[in-house]
């Protein structure tokens, strides 16, 4: 975990707070207020001027607003730039999916699994979930809401609304919701997905107690397709539409387009909800200033007791209620079901954790909350119900971490710890290092760090779950070593990262059902850069390169060079008063490779060495504007699909081509309540 919530510091620090309480002379002019600064430290702010004669303020409808995210420190605030679409869209532009936006996906770039500890292993789905890791505490003068609707060919739909306020000055919450609905480009491919979280925080007006409160519900509808029965057909189609084509799974009899359908007949059905409780005591040193005739006591927090609950409870489902045993043979060497018809199948896993932890934090300098010491303990109980079978398990764990961020801002140390003691993960355990220094303001940032994590393989690669998972070997504990380095400087729009792995026992699928552990050492270097280029005073070129090298013969295949470049024509309200405007294309590449393929059964991407790639690059054009408070997005993607000949169709996996051209319209509006 990175910084724990510091609760005063994550939402009530680093800003003023004005007391109710003014000096006011007899003929109405005010002589002075108070507010408290980062430290609790008394503001005196004077004005002067009669009521009966002031102006409205001007600022009175004007809004302040920052945030953080949860177990962090770092101040941020709301990003109004229209430069780059997928800052404000779910999927990354380095990730890739089954043929439309929605369904299974998964990076480009090499990203193991990071994390001490229990894990189910269905992560395909992940790029369109709420966590509590991205949950946002905001801080703000005024209520603020966002709504965002975007509309895609074939009836796809986007709907994001996004809420917060502060009810009072130590009381906020905060309400996100986000439907996503896809009827597909290609038969039995359409999805839903539906996310919800509630947030809040509060602090006792004597600054000692506080409390946050954390709601997601992540529900994930997906058909599935199993991929194309004949590929090459792709560049014959008959009236250009793809939807055409026979597919591996799904009856076309039963396929439905209907955007407002979210029920599937094959696929995926996965829902999580997690309840996250937080809350601390303070105890600390007691201080007050005196002004005029006015007493303020001070409260600054030296040793927080913290305990951390956290229900959880998670569903993974695939079902099929139209089985061709003929298919599931041919494709997929499901011979069980031979001889049979309509036949139903349904695999399902479902699993409930219970963790409470118990930390205390101490900070050693009473001027700042951003230097802290925490250690801590946890127990975990777990219960899975595997097809017919109930198990109950539980771990406990130790938790340690260091955070300093020095008062002149210069060095930011960050180290986090965990250990697994006994039971279902006994052994786990993580290790989390970074340095992070202030070079000058010319020349920017320079951040090292280490990382290892040694975890048990994920739950989906054992053989008791419901899946129908083969595994031929005893499996042991995956290591994964990482080092980084980044390099940033804002002055010259440039960010340069390096990444090295070093893995061991590394746990992966080889074909749709079995599993195979390589005890081979192999590294993986990832070298990055990103730099805007200013090429005249309207246009400019923003690139991204991103190169992976291999050594050791690893069984994971990834692109060795992905590229992204944008060429735009941009204003900032010169041509017109408040409109913000970036137009011009966007191109993607990735370097041939063996893409993975994947199994809708287990919904895991695996290993195959059979199929290389052969992509043209992917060509969007755009036009993204801002209108003071309102944004919009118009945009033609997969522009190369409009190509003749063989090869106009890009293939993200064996069987899986992307989507077809595809016409994009979206607007974020705020809204200050």
């Amino acid at each position: 975990m990175i910084a724990l919530l510091l609760t005063q510091q994550s939402l009530f620090a680093q800003r003023t707070r004005t007391v109710t309480t003014t000096t006011t002379s007899t003929d109405g002019t005010t002589t002075g207020s108070i507010g408290y600064d980062s430290q609790g430290k008394p503001i005196l702010n004077r004005k002067t001027g009669k009521d009966s004669l002031q102006k409205r303020d001007r600022f009175a409808d004007s809004l302040t607003i920052y945030y953080r995210y949860f177990d962090s420190s770092r101040i941020r605030y709301i990003d109004s730039s229209v430069s780059d679409f997928t800052t404000r869209f779910p999927q990354p532009y380095w990730y890739i999916n089954l043929g439309n936006f929605g369904t299974a996906s998964k990076s480009l770039l090499f990203s193991p699994i990071m994390k001490a500890g229990w894990d189910a292993g269905f992560h395909q789905y992940d790029i369109y979930s709420y966590t509590v890791e991205s949950t946002k505490f905001y801080q703000t003068t005024r209520p603020y809401t966002e709504l965002t609707y975007a509309l895609a060919s074939k009836a796809e739909q986007l709907i994001n609304i996004a809420h917060t306020q502060n009810k009072k000055d130590n009381f906020n919450f905060g309400f996100d919701y986000r439907f996503i609905n896809v009827p597909g480009s290609y038969k039995n491919q359409n999805n839903a997905h539906n996310n919800i979280r509630l947030n809040a925080a509060y602090q006792s007006l004597n600054r000692k107690y506080g409390a946050y409160l954390i709601f997601i519900s992540n529900k994930h509808v997906s058909s599935e397709n199993g991929g194309l029965v004949d590929k090459g057909k792709i560049n014959d189609l008959a009236l250009n539409d793809p939807f055409e084509l026979e597919t591996r799974l799904g009856v076309s009899g039963v396929i439905s387009r209907n955007p407002f359908s979210t029920g599937i007949t094959t696929g995926n059905e996965y829902k999580d909800n997690t309840i996250l409780f937080r809350h601390f005591y303070d105890l600390g040193k007691r201080d007050s200033v005196v002004t005029d005739s006015v007493t303020y006591k001070l409260f600054y927090p030296r040793l927080r007791l913290q305990h951390t609950l956290n229900i959880s409870g998670y569903g993974f489902h695939f079902k099929d209620n139209n089985v061709d045993s003929t298919k599931y043979h041919d494709y997929f060497g499901l011979t069980f079901l031979s001889g049979t018809n309509n036949k139903f199948i349904s695999l399902e896993d479902k699993w409930s954790t219970i963790t409470n932890e118990f930390s205390v934090i101490t900070f050693p300098d009473k001027n700042t909350q951003n230097q802290f010491l925490k250690v801590g303990a946890g127990l975990q109980s777990l219960k899975a119900t595997l097809a017919a079978v109930t198990m109950r398990n539980y771990n406990i764990y130790l938790t340690g971490e260091y955070r300093n961020r020095t008062r002149n801002q210069i060095w930011d140390i960050e180290a986090t710890g965990n250990l697994y003691l006994t039971s279902f993960n006994s052994g786990d355990y993580s290790a989390f290092i970074s340095l992070k220094r202030l070079l000058t303001k010319k020349l920017g940032y320079l951040e090292l760090g280490f990382q290892n994590v040694n975890r048990t393989p994920s739950f989906i690669y054992s053989p008791d779950n419901s899946f129908l998972v083969t595994t031929a070997q005893s499996l042991k504990k995956e290591n994964t070593t990482r080092l980084f380095a980044k390099y940033e400087n804002p002055k010259q729009h440039l960010l340069l990262t390096g990444e090295y792995f070093l893995v061991t026992n590394y746990t992966y699928f080889d074909n749709f059902f079995a599993v195979q552990q390589s005890s081979t050492l192999f590294n993986v270097l990832h070298i990055s850069a990103e730099k805007k280029f200013k090429l005249t005073k309207r246009w400019n070129w923003y690139t991204e390169v991103h190169v992976q090298p291999t050594t050791g013969n690893p069984p994971v295949h990834m692109p060795f060079l992905l590229l992204r470049n944008r060429l735009a024509f941009e204003d900032n309200g010169k041509f017109f008063t408040n409109l913000f405007i970036s137009t011009g294309v966007e191109i993607r590449y990735y370097t041939n490779y063996k893409a993975d393929n994947y199994s809708p059964f287990t919904g895991q991407f695996f290993y195959q060495d059979t199929y290389t790639t052969s992509n043209r690059p992917d060509v969007n054009v755009f036009l993204h504007f801002r209108i003071k408070s309102f944004k919009a997005f118009v945009r033609y993607e997969n522009l190369n699909t409009l190509l003749s000949g063989s090869g106009k169709y890009n293939f993200n996996l064996p069987n899986y081509a992307n989507a077809s051209g595809l016409f994009r319209f979206g607007v974020w509006w705020n809204f200050v309540n």
